[in-house]
């Protein structure tokens, strides 16, 4: 089988004016499905840069990125879309939920975009929120839910489509230490089903508690450790 996420030789170059910003310098990892991993580093460091190549919100300046066995150069922006709603789903720091929607609504709203009926949208997302516990919460707005109770309604929305890999850029971020422990779990138990999990972090806790470990410094990677 290919890997979820193959990168050879990837280089990215972002014009600053007449500067020239070298955020990726020729990284070359691949992802197997099923995986629970963290790539870690410091800001600046290119994970972020990385992040968006996985999540088909980038382009390589050259080399090659393939994530579901699809080289993303090669896809319209259609396709890039396309292929972000069906095969990636994101978890964020700061959870990105919609203000004025409910928690329901909030993890209907990528089932819309796939052209699902709503019937079966509200139905997939009461299963998602109940896998995350929180079945109780579901006519609330996200005001009035704790951190830890926002970033479950978010791995709920990103759950609910079934992708192949959830991306989460720094999901405990904005919690306590406890809390954030709790998510760790959560995603824990998503991988034990075959789901792929890629967190994108410059918390080396997090790093040691993942089963792998890509560092990167400099848009170059240090070290990819494989934990049994």
């Amino acid at each position: 089988m290919q890997p979820v996420i193959y990168m050879e030789d990837v280089r990215k170059i972002y014009s600053m004016g007449e500067q020239e910003v070298h955020a990726l310098r020729g990284i070359s990892f691949s992802v197997e499905q099923g995986e629970f991993m963290s790539i870690m580093g410091p800001s600046g460091s290119g994970k972020s840069t990385c992040m968006n190549m996985i999540g088909c919100l980038d382009r390589p300046t050259s080399g090659i990125v393939k994530i579901g066995g699809r080289e993303t150069a090669k896809m319209s922006e259609k396709e890039l879309a396309e292929l972000r709603n069906k095969t990636v789903g994101f978890v964020f720091q700061q959870y990105h939920l919609l203000p004025t929607m409910t928690v329901l609504e909030n993890v209907m709203v990528p089932l819309r975009y796939q052209g699902i009926e709503r019937a079966l949208r509200r139905d997939m997302a009461l299963t998602a929120l109940e896998k995350v516990g929180l079945s109780e919460r579901i006519n609330h707005l996200p005001n009035e839910l704790s951190g830890g109770q926002k970033q479950r309604v978010a791995i709920a929305r990103a759950t609910v489509t079934k992708p192949a890999i959830i991306l989460a850029d720094e999901p405990t971020g904005a919690l306590d230490s406890s809390t954030g422990r709790a998510v760790l779990e959560l995603f824990g138990e998503i991988n034990s089903t075959g789901t792929t999990i890629v967190i994108v972090t410059h918390d080396p806790g997090i790093g040691a508690s993942t089963k792998r470990c890509i560092r990167i410094l400099d848009g170059q990677i240090q070290g990819d450790e494989v934990r049994s």
